[in-house]
């Protein structure tokens, strides 16, 4: 790497050289550091213009993060978030503050401590109930918030992501991959829970109820969930007075109308509708979706009444993704904050060989700093406003992301630095004026300042008993859940893992050599899931637990964690062989379309959820 090539990609947060999943170093290639400067508006194409780039004047910071008393030791007048002005230099309250034209965080040391409580991960979609239409609601999440806490003791739900999509078919199943993380998903609301359901003549509830999907299907069929649901709320919304949004709920909605008549993409749009300022949605359809939009929030509020109301210590918690779908509600409002040209993924690890693409725009960390990072704000607020908590999926990339240029693969890319000081400090504050907790997602190949910063500010990170092993040691050995981190959520598997009993029949071996995703022979494969189920069983003998019932064993050893919080899943607690979401597959397996093999009302009755419950609730010193 040129030395003036590398200076300037330090100036910029670009990686020339990373750390492997290995612990090697690894060089990036002198073309994707150009090819990455380039998204960033750096020229970096020749010597000259890297020498120019590097003689140009750097901006003084757009943005100063400070902690709570802290003195802004500089001279001038503040201008405060609610009002007012402070002489400098002082110390500065909470909040967002006006320096001339740079943005002063002010954000709190810390969170409060995260009550000790155990709960369900919940793949809301999952769920079914005799009032539900096809797929899980927001109606089964207020009900499984109710009855959770009143009748098994469970203390918190972490929710999968629910944010919006685009109104159209075929509809986006993955909930990893939202139009706005802005707004909610209306493919979850509860259609004969609106006002106007309840308000409406009985010709017209009557023509509402006869559009309800079948409920047994095998497998979950979004395009006729949503077919049905959009034609139902359409009845009603003929009864409903009109009225127009406004700000950013206006922005969103007229995505979302021309999203009906154009597609889910607006890069694919005709020209003047790709432009917010002169495109022409139908004003009935723009009031339409937000219409659509109050009821999300009514509904997702009514769920968190339902927590608090039964006495969970700590309530929802819902998952935030990484990033947003390309041509989105989101890139179409804020394009000018986002690289995108570039897409989002992981460099070569053991399980993804040749690298991950996730086919996500990232942040331009240099435009979040220009403009007071009031994107990651908005999008942070906007989860916490019906939320107890935030789960940050993927939150080493409040650091780094592993940043694509175009048309280049996966394993060709490297790391872009945010100003994780600033992304964590808005994180604090929005969380701390919510009352929320907050979750990392820090799995994988993680750097320990990620998790050790997480910790320094109140937050929890995530533990999963297949990775608890000391690492240091020869042969990995597994860590007993006493030696786990107390400020960490921890979990027997996640959503993109083997659930307990996959686990025990090596059904994710099976599945995945199945598909051919072993470079070798599947032998080995079984072989290694044996010894580590040798291992787990080993481990349970030595902490003391019988095992005679493997599923619920696993849970009584996960209670054993000195972890704020314990969570499990209702597949796990059913016995479901079946993970939700295989990751390298699209079409190949049934991923976020597998339903609970039993009905939500018979949930809190099943004797294997009340086993597993027990020892989960024992574990919590209830």
């Amino acid at each position: 790497m040129d030395d003036e090539l590398a200076a300037l990609a330090e100036a910029h947060g670009v990686a020339t050289h990373y750390e492997d999943a290995d612990q090697r170093r690894a060089d990036v290639d002198a073309d994707i550091v150009v090819a990455v400067l380039a998204q960033l508006d750096v020229d970096a194409s020749s010597p000259e213009a890297i020498r120019r780039a590097l003689a140009a004047p750097k901006p003084p910071p757009r943005t100063l993060v400070l902690r709570e008393g802290d003195v802004l030791d500089e001279t001038g007048t503040a201008l405060l978030e609610g009002g007012g002005e402070v002489e400098l230099p002082a110390a500065l309250p909470l909040g967002y503050h006006r320096l001339g034209d740079r943005t002063v965080i002010v954000a709190p040391r810390r969170l409060e401590p995260v009550p000790r409580a155990w709960g369900w991960m919940l793949q809301l979609y999952a769920m079914r109930s005799a009032e539900s239409w096809g797929m899980g609601d927001y109606g089964d999440l207020t009900t499984l918030a109710r009855r959770s806490a009143e009748e098994l003791g469970a203390g918190v739900l972490l929710v999968n992501p629910v944010q919006a999509i685009s109104p159209t078919t075929p509809v986006e199943r993955s909930p990893y991959s939202p139009s706005s993380r802005r707004y909610a998903n209306p493919l979850y609301l509860r259609v004969t829970d609106v006002p106007a359901y309840r308000r409406a003549d009985g010709k017209t509830r009557a023509e509402v109820d006869a559009l309800r999907p079948p409920g047994d299907t095998e497998l979950i069929d979004y395009d006729a969930v949503w077919g049905a649901k959009a034609k139902a709320l359409e009845l009603l919304w003929r009864h409903e007075e009109h009225r127009e949004p406004e700000g950013d709920l206006l922005e969103f909605a007229r995505f979302c109308a021309l999203a009906e008549e154009h597609g889910p993409d607006w890069r694919e749009w005709p020209a003047e509708q790709r432009d917010p300022a002169t495109a022409t949605p139908s004003r009935e359809r723009v009031m339409f979706h937000a219409w659509l939009q109050e009821l999300c929030e009514q509904q997702l509020d009514r769920a968190r009444r339902a927590a608090h109301d039964s006495g969970m210590p700590v309530g929802v918690v819902h998952d935030l993704p990484v990033g947003v779908h390309p041509g989105g509600a989101d890139t179409w409002a804020w394009r000018d904050a986002f690289a995108p040209a570039v897409t989002v993924g992981a460099p070569p690890d053991a399980f993804s060989q040749l690298g991950q693409d996730w086919n996500l725009p990232p942040w331009r960390p240099d435009r979040l700093a220009e403009q007071g990072y009031e994107p990651f704000r908005a999008v942070v607020r906007s989860v916490l406003r019906h939320a107890d908590g935030i789960r940050i999926d993927h939150v080493a990339g409040l650091w780094r992301l592993w940043w694509i240029p175009p048309g280049e693969a996966p394993k060709r890319g490297t790391y872009v630095h945010y100003d994780a000081e600033a992304m964590l400090a808005v994180l604090t504050l929005e969380a701390h004026r919510a009352g929320a907790v907050v979750v990392g997602e820090d799995l994988g190949t993680v750097e320990p300042k990620v998790t050790e910063s997480l910790h320094e500010h109140g937050m929890l990170s995530s533990a999963v008993l297949w990775f608890q092993r000391d690492y240091d040691l020869p042969g990995h050995p597994l860590i007993p859940p006493e030696k786990w981190r107390g400020s960490a959520m921890a979990s027997i598997s996640t959503h993109d893992l083997p659930t307990v009993a996959g686990f025990l029949a090596a059904e994710h071996v099976r599945v995945r050599a199945e598909l051919g995703q072993f470079e070798g022979p599947p032998e080995g494969e079984y072989e290694a899931a044996a010894r580590e189920r040798g291992e787990l069983v080993e481990l349970l003998d030595q902490e003391g637990v019988p095992a005679d019932d493997l599923v619920t064993a696993f849970h009584a050893l996960l209670a054993k964690a000195r972890s704020a919080l314990v969570l499990t899943s209702p597949q796990d607690a059913l016995g479901e062989t079946r993970q939700p979401n295989l990751p390298g597959t699209t079409d190949q397996y049934p991923n976020w379309r597998i339903p609970l093999p039993i009905a939500l009302a018979d949930l809190f009755e099943d004797p294997r959820v009340r086993r597993v419950a027990a020892a989960l609730a024992a574990g919590r010193g209830r």
